[in-house]
């Protein structure tokens, strides 16, 4: 049947920015300057004062943002690197492709962020950087992480992918370590028309290095210092984020408003104890990048969902101590059973800023449906 409330819907969205967009485009492709260029460091400077940092680099997706932030630091053979084992893939993809091992720590069972007392006992002598993942829109408990880190004389690297304008006591995260990454997917809350990343910092030796590293480490061009890659951002992708950029803070209200929204539904029509919701935690500016439940029976709900015309998603099914690439790093089923109980129990809904008070409606009504049906 014809899905009644898609997972995700961009099409609102864009028909209320498309005049000026189409317009950006245009600029971009009458200029023919479509790598590089005054397109991206527009953006690069706009969203550093939007995040409050000193350095902003535009790079080609969320996934090289990581890989260039650990090549900035030298990560590689010999060297640990921490994450939650409770993520997108690229976290600790990264980590294996330069040559590192990805240290993996269970989550905090409400937040699924990584746990920071894990986080401190995984530190060892090898360790070379701390990743820590502002999953799903709500930042993880930085300040004991960033006490372990400094006391361990080790980087901080925020996997803020999710997290764009989320705030950790006020701050914004991707400020807070020594660098953050951020991806523009066209899912994300700030998202871009294929695929587009950040890498942020307060340290202007790092930005330069990041710079360089994005274009084949090449300065002047055509001679390299050092071994780099093609991390660059398009111009056009650039330029589509500069008209979305303005509209994040009230884009982000809508998805924090539909959050509110959800809790009036679900405690008016569903039985308490059926479904675990979302954690705000205290100390945090939550933008819901993803609104994510918890139920027991998650796989039933999610076919009754999709039966009845309500999109879903899994994020995600198979934490990486269990993948079958990282076999080698010895871990077994049960070793993080906080991030296994939420592969197995969690999923999310929609909760994109256009979803209208009927189709969330329509949503909870489903899922009290299914319930009462048990």
């Amino acid at each position: 049947m014809t899905t009644k409330v898609p997972l995700l819907d961009l099409t609102a969205q864009y028909a209320s920015i498309r005049d000026e967009t189409l317009a950006a485009v245009i600029r971009v492709c009458d200029s023919q300057r479509f790598i590089m260029g005054p397109e991206v460091e527009g953006l690069e400077r706009e969203l550093a004062a939007l995040l409050g940092v000193k350095e902003a680099i535009g790079v080609s997706s969320g996934t090289d943002a990581l890989l260039v932030a650990m090549m900035v630091l030298g990560v590689g053979p010999g060297d640990e690197v921490i994450t939650p084992t409770y993520s997108f893939f690229a976290t600790a993809g990264c980590v294996a492709r330069l040559g590192a091992t990805p240290i993996l720590v269970d989550v905090d069972p409400v937040t699924y962020n990584a746990d920071p007392r894990a986080v401190a006992a995984a530190i060892t002598p090898r360790t070379k950087a701390i990743i820590p993942v502002h999953l799903y829109g709500q930042s993880a408990d930085m300040d004991p992480i960033l006490d372990s880190a400094d006391r361990a004389g080790v980087a901080v690297i925020e996997d803020a992918a999710q997290a764009i304008g989320a705030r950790y006591k006020g701050r914004a995260v991707g400020g807070l370590g020594t660098l953050g990454c951020f991806s523009f997917f066209p899912s994300k809350n700030l998202g871009a028309f294929g695929d587009g990343g950040l890498v942020t910092t307060n340290d202007a030796a790092l930005a330069h290095k990041i710079r360089l590293l994005r274009n084949h480490g090449a300065e002047p061009k055509y001679f390299h210092k050092v071994v780099g890659g093609n991390f660059r951002l398009d111009a056009l992708q650039a330029a589509v984020l500069r008209v979305k950029a303005p509209h994040l803070a009230s884009w982000t209200e809508a998805r924090r408003r539909n959050a509110a929204r959800y809790r009036e539904l679900f405690g008016a029509l569903v039985p308490p104890g059926l479904v675990g919701l979302p954690a705000e935690s205290a100390d945090c500016y939550h933008i819901y990048n993803q609104f994510v439940v918890r139920v027991r029976e998650r796989d039933a709900l999610r076919a009754h969902l999709e039966a009845v015309g309500v999109g879903t998603e899994i994020y995600y099914p198979v934490p990486f101590h269990v993948q079958e690439c990282f076999a080698y790093l010895g871990y077994r089923n049960g070793a993080f059973p906080h991030a296994e109980r939420a592969a197995a129990e969690t999923i999310a809904l929609p909760i994109f800023g256009e979803l209208t008070e009927d189709q969330q409606r329509y949503v909870v009504q489903s899922i009290a449906a299914f319930f009462a049906g048990r």
